[in-house]
């Protein structure tokens, strides 16, 4: 891996700004000097610790953010014996094992022990335990960094004090003393070295009696200890000395009791500042929005297709234009063209950093479901006229780094080569470039190659595993997109890039006359080309969407269809029940007639009794068919609706009379009507049969319409789908995944449930961001969001249907 690749890609500046999200300068400097990981097993560890603190990040737990002090110099001073800790380095380390230890319980508070979560739980449980040791600092120390009032200094501060209000007293008594006062210079006593003296006249020399300490510089002044004051400045001297020396004691003994857990404090030491490496990483990863790339490291392989959706160069800002590339993993070879400021060195060199990004334990400023296998090392020979430093390299500069390039490069390495060919004749730079190109194909590296050299376009046709691209370029504003287009190769656009910046017209159209007898064919060939893949794009659009329209009308048929034998079971079981009520009750009245009957000789008056039963139940019997014909129409009328819906074709309604062509019954035989039946069916003559049909089976066909349309069969739901209150997805594949919600969400609308929640846990972040998208184009569900931390916070969404 060349140092000059991590430059071009600017992988420095993007590492500067990770480390300024540490709380703790070694950690900082850590990762300033860390490098991208160049083996896949590490990679995966790394990300995934990563991973783990991302989510706990997100999680919306208050995360302690004080500074940890810088103890690197503490720990190794430790080891030498008879060492000691000074105040500040010994507060240093109580506030760092303190907010070391605030962090470890951060990492792991509310935490399952899921598979995902178990590298970075182990890290953490791995630490040794410190807490005594900051408790022996602070048996010392308060929290402010300050010694303790120990018993043992307590008696010398106390004696000090004493004797510094005793030497005051003398003091008052020469600064306020008619004898003395007018003698001295000032009435506010002095210190020379340490010790407390006046400030007397010279003239007055011999009238207090003393040790002289110092003249001033005048010699007006002579600073005087009185000897009466001696001897308690002697006192105090030595008072003060006392106190310093127990004080070295008590901090001697401290880093003693310390120095016997160095090991344990080396290890605590160590685990937090990698801890705090992680969690700089996890941070820039949360607040760039970023997604982890996909792949783990023991299916990672540089076969695999490179995918990169909405990516966005991390060192760009809000001025980013997303871009979506795709290689894949057939291709070795990527030729991008098109317009100078297109766009084309930015998609290299964003290709090139995402690949560092992901191997330093980064997430990827891009949407979800970018994919980048794992490589062994980055090369990249990139002039790039738009870097800061706009710098140009020499021809043979380019050649010397492409030659080293060629030496280290293996079959699991990403080259990026700027301008391939480019700065000698162009037939000489092309014939080198293919070359170039073919060798390094046949070490099966991965390439991706800018370039303006035709021969190079054509190059990418008629070799397999290369791959054309181009970077859009609008010809009305005659600027660019900076989109990347797959698989055609694009037009320079030089004589439009030149008039676009100033160029006067008459050279345009001279440089256009020189074109017209060469390459004209050429650019109107890549012209037809990029029109027809722009048509085949906006048709794949079109029939996606179309497609989309279908399933979702298909799935509202598929509802209406359940609805209606919902209905249909409601009403069957309704009329059962009502014609077993008027048997029951019709069974006993003829019981008790005819018992009458039989216990006595038959009389007028019974005779009219059994009329009058037989009129009722017969009145009763048509007001029942007058009822369920009602509910039989009402349920035609839904079920017109629900063919309305799945045939949008369908000829309007024509009246039925004798001679109607129709469609006739559940499989839409058809026949003419041949006259009309009873209770409103109608006699159909299909073939050589006349068969009855209710006249809402009927389905009249137009005249012009002689051939029968096709039928579409629905799919038999099952009557019994009831919906869950909590969905668990945990541990389907994607596509598993929807379809269960897509079954849940059917249930709820047929059921009437409210909300429910759904279980899709947090990982790599697929399936959650393939369940959101889902219901985000679901007309059915009203609203979705996270659950409550407490409720398995970004793991778990809480969905709530419409009304």
């Amino acid at each position: 891996m060349h140092e000059k690749t991590l430059k071009l890609l600017e992988f420095d500046v993007l590492r500067q700004r990770v480390a300024q999200g540490a709380l703790n300068e070694e950690a900082a400097r850590r990762i300033l000097r860390d490098l991208p990981l160049w083996d896949p097993q590490e990679v995966g560890k790394l990300k995934r610790l990563a991973t783990a603190v991302w989510d706990r990040l997100a999680s919306g737990d208050p995360e302690p953010q004080d500074p940890l002090p810088d103890i690197s110099f503490l720990v190794p001073k430790l080891g030498v014996a008879g060492s000691s800790l000074s105040l500040e380095e010994a507060y240093a380390l109580g506030v760092f094992i303190e907010r070391g230890v605030a962090l470890k319980q951060w990492l792991v508070a509310g935490v399952p022990q899921e598979a995902e979560q178990k590298p970075l739980y182990t890290l953490v449980q791995i630490l040794p335990d410190c807490t005594p040791l900051s408790r022996e600092v602070f048996r010392v120390l308060d929290k402010t960094g300050k010694l303790r009032d120990l018993p043992v200094l307590r008696e010398i501060r106390q004696r000090i004090h004493t004797l510094t209000r005793d030497m005051e007293a003398l003091i008052t008594q020469y600064v306020h003393a008619e004898g003395t006062r007018y003698m001295l210079q000032s009435s506010v006593p002095a210190q020379r070295d340490g010790r407390m003296v006046l400030a007397v006249k010279a003239n007055f020399r011999g009238r207090i009696k003393g040790i002289v300490h110092e003249v001033s510089t005048t010699g007006q002044t002579l600073f005087i200890e009185p000897g009466d004051v001696v001897e308690k400045n002697n006192q105090l001297l030595i008072e003060a000395q006392r106190l310093e020396g127990e004080i070295r004691r008590i901090l001697r003994e401290m880093t003693a009791r310390i120095a016997q857990q160095r090991q344990a404090l080396e290890a605590f030491h160590e685990g937090i500042i990698r801890l705090e490496t992680i969690r700089a990483r996890a941070r820039y990863s949360w607040e760039t929005q970023g997604h982890f790339a996909q792949g783990e490291e023991d299916a990672f392989g540089w076969n695999q297709s490179i995918r990169l959706k909405q990516a966005r160069h991390p060192l760009l800002g809000a001025q980013a234009v997303p871009i979506d590339f795709v290689l894949e993993g057939h291709t070795r070879v990527m030729i991008i063209t098109g317009p100078n400021t297109g766009g084309k060195t930015v998609s290299l060199k964003t290709l090139g950093l995402f690949v560092l990004m992901n191997q330093f334990g980064l997430a990827l400023p891009a949407a979800a479901g970018t994919l980048l296998p794992f490589c062994d090392g980055v090369y990249a020979d990139i002039g790039d006229e738009q870097s800061l430093s706009r710098s140009l390299s020499t021809f043979s500069a380019h050649m010397s780094t492409i030659a080293a390039i060629i030496a280290h490069a293996t079959e699991k390495s990403l080259v990026l080569l700027d301008e391939l060919g480019s700065g000698t004749d162009p037939q000489e730079g092309s014939a080198l470039a293919m070359a170039i190109l073919d060798h390094l194909m046949e070490k099966q590296a991965r390439i991706i190659v800018t370039t303006h050299q035709g021969s190079l376009k054509h190059y990418g046709y008629t070799q397999e595993q290369v791959e054309n691209a181009s970077v859009e370029f609008d010809a009305v504003t005659l600027a660019p997109t900076y989109r990347i287009r797959m698989g055609v190769p694009g037009e320079s656009r030089a004589l439009d890039m030149a008039a676009r910046n100033g160029i006067p017209p008459l050279i345009i159209k001279r440089a256009r006359s020189y074109l017209q007898d060469k390459g004209a064919d050429v650019s109107a060939l890549i012209r037809g080309l990029t029109i027809k893949h722009q048509e085949l794009n906006a048709a794949l659009e079109l029939n996606r969407k179309e497609e989309q329209r279908l399933r979702e009308e298909r799935r509202r048929a598929d509802l209406w269809e359940l609805r209606l034998r919902q209905q249909e079971e409601e009403l069957k079981a309704g009329d059962l029940g009502k014609l077993r009520r008027l048997l029951e009750e019709s069974r006993k009245t003829l019981e008790n007639l005819v018992r009458e009957v039989k216990e006595g000789e038959l009389s007028r008056e019974k005779t009219l009794k059994v009329k009058e039963f037989l009129h009722d139940l017969e009145t009763t019997v048509a007001a029942e068919d007058r009822a369920l014909q009602e509910e039989v129409r009402a349920l035609a009328e839904a079920q017109h609706s629900l063919a309305a819906e799945q045939e949008p074709n369908r000829p309007p309604q024509f009246p039925i009379k004798p001679g109607t062509l129709v469609r006739a019954g559940k499989y839409k035989h058809q026949g003419r009507v041949f006259r009309a039946g009873k209770n409103g069916s109608w006699v159909v003559e299909i073939g050589s049969l006349k068969m009855s049909f209710p006249e809402h089976e009927l389905y009249p066909v137009p005249i012009a319409q002689g051939q029968e349309k096709p039928v579409i069969a629905l799919p038999d739901l099952a009557s019994d789908v009831h919906p869950q209150l909590e969905l668990s997805l945990r541990g389907m594949r994607l596509e598993e995944a929807l379809e269960a919600l897509q079954r849940q969400i059917d249930a709820a609308v047929l059921s009437g449930l409210r909300e429910f929640s759904v279980i899709h846990g947090k990982g790599e972040g697929v399936l959650q961001q393939g369940v959101h998208t889902f219901l985000k184009e679901q007309p059915q569900v009203a609203e979705y969001y996270f659950s409550r931390p407490e409720l398995g916070g970004f793991g778990r969404t809480e969905v709530i249907m419409k009304c």
